[in-house]
Formats: structure tokens, sequence, C-alpha cells
């Protein structure tokens, strides 16, 4: 029987328990402007009228074969997509076109308009780039990623119909517990919307391939949280697949996605 966790703040506490991971953010931006220099990118693309309702696109080198989506996390408060831009690197060299969305964070924004931001996001690149649509996102990110496959998802019908899978990676299904924690003095999650935002609690749109990739290093309630993603929608007939990726941490795991040979990047883009 499992222990019942009794420490929120540390459940969720990534960086506490990764030996040097306070200097991960200035190496990501760094490596994101490097990145940018080198491909043909089109950053800062309007999709609202509020500061953050942005997102990059990232092109390969041929007509795209379709549109590749990848949300970036920091639990709703904190970092932007121009910390990210490597990531596209592996779908990219792929020929997908990669999308990169901005939201506005808490306590500006609260996790419900986040979605509908995500949802603006999404049909917006979508009208930029034909064909089908992955969708995947890190952390917060695999959580708002998830959100828009729900029954009530605020994408159009015909931007749903061209997603092909979803991925989330490390991602939060079951925000419930995130109301036990400090953060929430700054979400603001109350019952009602911890209900009504946590995938895990809702019914699928569309019987759409989703995949919970998580690393097998990570702090215990982020693999709970894949585990019961994938359990809950694989009863409502939704093909889904739990992947445990070997000793990755939080942060290590989505290192695969820059470079195209790897099994999160095919898993990605569904090769």
């Amino acid at each position: 029987m499992l222990a019942p966790i009794k420490d929120w703040d540390d459940a969720f506490a990534n960086m506490a328990h990764i030996a040097g991971s306070d200097a991960l953010p200035g190496v990501w931006l760094e490596g994101a402007a490097q990145y940018r220099a080198g491909v043909s990118v089109e950053t800062d693309i309007a999709y609202g009228d509020a500061p953050r309702e942005k997102l990059d696109i990232v092109w390969p080198e041929n007509t795209p074969k379709g549109l590749a989506v990848f949300i970036h996390g920091g639990f709703w408060l904190r970092l932007d997509k121009s910390y990210w831009t490597q990531f596209a690197e592996g779908a990219r060299a792929l020929g997908w076109a990669v999308a990169l969305p901005g939201y506005t964070l808490a306590p500006e924004a609260r996790i419900s308009h986040m979605t509908q931001q995500m949802g603006a996001a999404v049909a917006h690149a979508a009208s930029r780039v034909k064909g089908p649509i992955c969708l995947s996102g890190h952390s917060a990110g695999g959580h708002l990623a998830t959100r828009l496959m729900c029954h009530d998802s605020p994408l159009d019908a015909a931007t749903r119909q061209r997603i092909a899978r979803t991925m989330s990676i490390s991602g939060l299904h079951d925000l419930r517990p995130l109301m036990h924690t400090k953060m929430n003095e700054v979400l603001r999650i109350d019952e009602a919307e911890a209900v009504s935002e946590s995938p895990v609690l809702q019914t699928p749109a569309a019987a759409t391939p989703l995949t919970c990739w998580v690393g097998g290093g990570e702090r215990p309630e982020f693999i709970r949280q894949s585990q019961i993603m994938a359990q809950m929608w694989e009863g409502l007939d939704a093909p889904t697949t739990c992947v445990i990726d070997a000793k990755h941490d939080h942060f290590t795991v989505i290192e695969g996605l820059k470079d195209s040979t790897s099994p999160i990047c095919q898993a990605f883009v569904g090769l």
C-alpha cells in the first residue's frame, strides 16, 4: 500500500530534488535564442489581443507534413514560449511546422482562461498550416494539451477533427492536489475549477490517441498523474499509452524532442 502524501509542496517540487536545476531556465533561454538564429521561424504571431496571446512557428525546409504544437510548462506561473524553441528541432527535422504558443500566467489569469487561450492559439496556428495536428505539452503544458481533447474543448470542430494524436509529457491531469500547495495562493484553484479543468475527471471528445510520457526518475506524483490519465481515458474508449521513460527527471525527459530519431519525438508525430 502506498503511503498517503502529507507534503504536497514537496510532491510537486521538481527543482528541489534535482541538483543544479536552478540554472536550467538560463540554459534553456540561451539555447532557444541560439536555435532561432539558425532556423526559419516566425515569432510573436498574435492570436488575440492580450500581451502573451502570441505564438511562434518554426518552419521545416519543405512544405510541412502538418502542424506540431508544443505548449510550455512552468506550473501556469512562470516562463514563456521563448525558452523552448530548440525543442521544436526533432519534429521540424521530420518535416513538421512547430507552433509554440504563449499564454497569460497566474495570477493575471485563471487556468480555465488559459485553456480558452490555447484553444484560440491552436486554431490560429492551424489556419496557417495544412494537414494533421499533433498536440503536445510539458508539465502544465501537458495539462493544457490534454484539456483541449476533453468533451468541452474550446477548439472548434474543424480544428479538433484534424488532431491526429496528443502527447502529455510529465503532465498534470488532476488539479485537486494542487489546492493543498502554497502555489495555490497564486493559482487560486477552487473545487469547481479543479473538477472542470482536470482532464482525468472529464471525458474525451473523440477517440484520438493519447500518450502520457513521464520520466522514471520524476517525483512520484508526476508518474501517478500520467498513469491515472492513461487509465481513466482508456476506460472511456480512447486509445492511450503511458510510457515511463528510463531514469529521466522532469527536465531531461524533454531532451529527446530535439532529436528526430528519439523515441519521444517519433511518438510525438506518430512514427
